[in-house]
């Protein structure tokens, strides 16, 4: 067995013991078990699968991020992940949060550019009147 914790920005989402870990990296799919060699990698926005301790097949979804393994633990540190009980459900959750996640990243790009507009105009504006 080994430890699969899944580190998000603001929690840990998942900490749980597993016995074998699938994923995908930059450079293609991979499979951990416990008596794997020490490695880290960075990973491609993709699907996390994993066996728990009873040898059930889980699924979590994960926007890009970095695997370390190191001795009985897998570390996943990512921005953003989801789970849910089967793929099916998961395609789905995963379509709708991840979408919702990137608008307001969009949103948020274009407040950044207004204000940083109006910085500028009015930086002009003193300069001008200066």
């Amino acid at each position: 067995m080994m430890k699969l914790k899944v580190m998000l920005p603001t929690h840990v989402f998942l900490d749980i013991q597993v016995q074998k870990i699938t994923a995908e990296g930059v450079n293609g799919s991979f499979g951990l078990f416990p008596r794997h060699v020490d490695f880290v990698t960075a990973l491609a926005s993709g699907i996390v699968s994993f066996h728990d301790e009873n040898g059930k097949e889980q699924h979590m979804a994960v926007m890009e991020g970095v695997l370390v393994k190191k001795e009985d633990t897998v570390f996943i540190s990512t921005r953003r992940a989801v789970r849910d009980k089967d793929l099916a459900s998961l395609k789905n959750t995963v379509e709708k949060d991840f979408l919702q996640q990137k608008q307001k990243e969009k949103n948020m790009r274009t407040s950044a550019t207004r204000i940083e507009a109006g910085f500028i105009r009015r930086f002009l504006e003193f300069q001008k009147n200066g």
